[in-house]
């Protein structure tokens, strides 16, 4: 069973991570056509964090925390 304080820790740094990745995408999407070319690699970086917080955030249910 994980640490519930670690994994908390954890949720928190992938937060603000898929916060921050979130918002470089609002950005690009802001400046179109500029920058297209980074729209699939900005995506799918994006999407790697919400998957991984919401992983962690799965795992912090199952433990009770």
């Amino acid at each position: 069973m994980e640490n519930i304080e670690a994994l908390k820790a954890q949720i928190k740094k992938l937060n603000q991570q898929a916060t921050a990745l979130k918002m470089d995408l609002h950005d690009l999407a802001e400046d179109l056509p500029t920058g297209w070319e980074r729209i699939l690699d900005v995506a799918q970086k994006t999407h790697a964090a919400h998957s991984a917080l919401m992983e962690a955030r799965a795992r912090l249910a199952d433990t009770g925390g």
